[in-house]
């Protein structure tokens, strides 16, 4: 692979960043793709974190399955 002739957009990605940085905002919230990523990542975190408990819950009452009484 050889040297490509494409502009550096080094410095305005910088500049991005650090504008959006300075706001507050957080960095995995701050690229434009960003929502792409979390919403799936949010689904399975909140999913498994409840399926855990309900899990937990019901290993407390006696029952091992996912349904019904055993």
């Amino acid at each position: 692979m050889g040297m490509v002739n494409a502009p550096n957009r080094v410095p305005q990605h910088q500049r991005f960043y650090q504008q959006a940085y300075k706001e507050h905002t957080r960095l995995w919230k701050i690229g434009p793709r960003s929502n792409y990523y979390m919403i799936p990542y949010n689904i399975l975190l909140y999913g498994t974190f409840g399926a855990t408990l309900y899990m937990m819950g019901r290993k407390v009452m006696g029952h091992n399955t996912w349904f019904g009484k055993d």
